[in-house]
């Protein structure tokens, strides 16, 4: 089976946006714990970190955008019509004929040996030397997100964190009641004085920061990458403090130019829990990611994923392992960073073209831009308009812990064709153009009113 590019001409179907933004609460908002309301009789019975889960208020805006008029430029999913499909669906019509009874079966709570090898041989390609051992198969890279979290924090704990940062990891520090500190990074990726000044800071203030999270290859949402010069100095830095840090990776093989950057783990072993996915690379709906730790951690990791899940799929398991094993892998790989590759080039130029007012960052692989709005704008305010002109975004503020970043938004261009990203970009660039007149007028961002943001029809979910 041979990797495939899809023609330019490809339509894309409804883009629904990933990534759903959790906002915070205000411990005011809550009733008073013991007492339920008509709606939900056992609101006093949650526990405590349950109280923080919240419906995104631009959730529904996000379900017009799954419209087919709408141009989407705020899920990271991958395209897909990429993928040689019916070579595909042999493949798997196979591992169910000849190994059906495994794979439908209960397996390993770490994971199918074989594909834990396998898994070694794409780590190589960034500098990881492990051993089939140190690889904890889990459901997705953001169930070991999860389950590193769980056995690391404690409320109150302190994790450290980019900023921006990826919002699926908030959501989950949010879950287990950690502190998130952010530390800024720039065109380089997480600054190093930055982050020994806010560990120093921590310190003093006897605060317990157990994780460092980063997401160091084209990142989501900035786009940046931490450079090879930086790396060594991150490690050091969380080395001396006694930090332990979380390398998220999913990106890491879809740099557009070059060989990939080694990983932080390539540099530590000990220091450094890793994560992978093959969401990116290959498919999302498989659901196989993993976590490469210390062994310590690992035996820990294990454990709790047994507690959560007994074991990961089997049958998804089996169908990587397959693909892995049959097909050009490397070249499905390539093929999707050309592709990209033609798409960022496309939003760069559309942003050049229709919004010179902003700036925005130029990322070399990966999925996203991150673009600062001319003075006064607000992106959330801003959101309910741009859907109303038939293109969506995710503010800013969806990747802060502490709600800064309202003067920012991500655009993904891995899904829509390069003709639907300018197309995209030129609706946008209207909302910029009619939201600016109005900060001129009023010197800010003018909320708008409930009527008159376009309601979703009864087709979409």
């Amino acid at each position: 089976m041979t990797p495939q590019t899809p023609g330019a001409g490809a339509q894309p179907p409804h883009e629904a946006a990933a990534d759903p933004v959790v906002l915070p609460t205000s411990r005011s908002d809550r009733p008073e714990a013991g007492h339920g309301t008509r709606l939900d009789p056992w609101l006093g019975s949650y526990a405590e970190r349950a109280h923080g889960m919240r419906a995104s208020e631009i959730r529904a805006l996000f379900a017009v955008a799954n419209r087919p008029e709408v141009v989407s430029l705020a899920g990271g999913m991958p395209y897909l019509e990429g993928l040689p499909l019916d070579a595909l669906a042999e493949m798997t019509q196979h591992v169910i004929a000849t190994r059906g009874t495994t794979a439908l079966q209960y397996g390993s709570g770490q994971g199918d040996e074989t594909l834990r090898e396998q898994i070694l041989e794409v780590m190589r390609l960034e500098g990881i030397d492990a051993h089939p051992d140190d690889v904890v198969v889990t459901t997705g890279s953001q169930q070991a997100l999860d389950l590193v979290t769980r056995i690391f924090i404690n409320p109150g704990d302190v994790i450290v964190a980019e900023a921006p940062s990826y919002v699926g990891a908030l959501g989950v520090f949010r879950a287990y009641e950690a502190d998130v500190v952010h530390v800024p990074l720039d065109e380089h990726g997480l600054i190093p004085a930055a982050l020994e000044e806010s560990l120093a800071a921590l310190t003093r203030e006897g605060r317990r920061v157990k994780l460092l999270y980063t997401v160091p290859n084209f990142h989501n949402p900035a786009g940046v990458t931490l450079s090879a010069e930086r790396r060594p100095q991150i490690l050091e830095i969380a080395r001396r403090y006694g930090v332990l840090v979380l390398e998220d990776n999913p990106y890491g093989l879809l740099g557009f130019e070059g060989e990939p950057l080694r990983a932080l783990r390539a540099l530590d072993d000990d220091g450094v829990i890793y994560l992978g996915s093959f969401s990116k690379t290959f498919a999302p709906g498989y659901r196989v990611g993993w976590a490469v730790a210390p062994h310590a951690v690992r035996e820990k990791l294990v454990l709790a994923s047994e507690s959560a899940i007994l074991c990961p799929s089997n049958a998804s398991q089996l169908a990587i392992s397959a693909y892995l094993s049959t097909c050009d892998w490397k070249g499905q790989v390539k093929a999707f960073r050309e592709l990209y590759r033609e798409r960022r080039d496309a939003m760069v130029s559309a942003l050049a073209e229709h919004l010179p007012g902003a700036s925005w960052t130029v990322p070399d692989g990966g999925f996203y831009t991150w673009v600062k709005l001319p003075e006064g704008l607000d992106a959330k305010a801003m959101l309910p308009r741009a859907v109303t002109a038939r293109v969506a975004y995710v503010p800013g503020t969806a990747f802060y812990a502490d709600g800064q970043g309202s003067d920012h938004m991500r655009l993904s261009f891995c899904y829509p064709t390069p003709d639907r990203i300018r197309e995209g970009v030129r609706r946008l660039a209207g909302v910029v153009s009619g939201e600016s007149e109005l900060v001129s007028l009023f010197g800010a961002t003018v909320a708008p009113r409930r009527d008159d943001v376009q309601q979703p029809g009864p087709d979409v979910t």
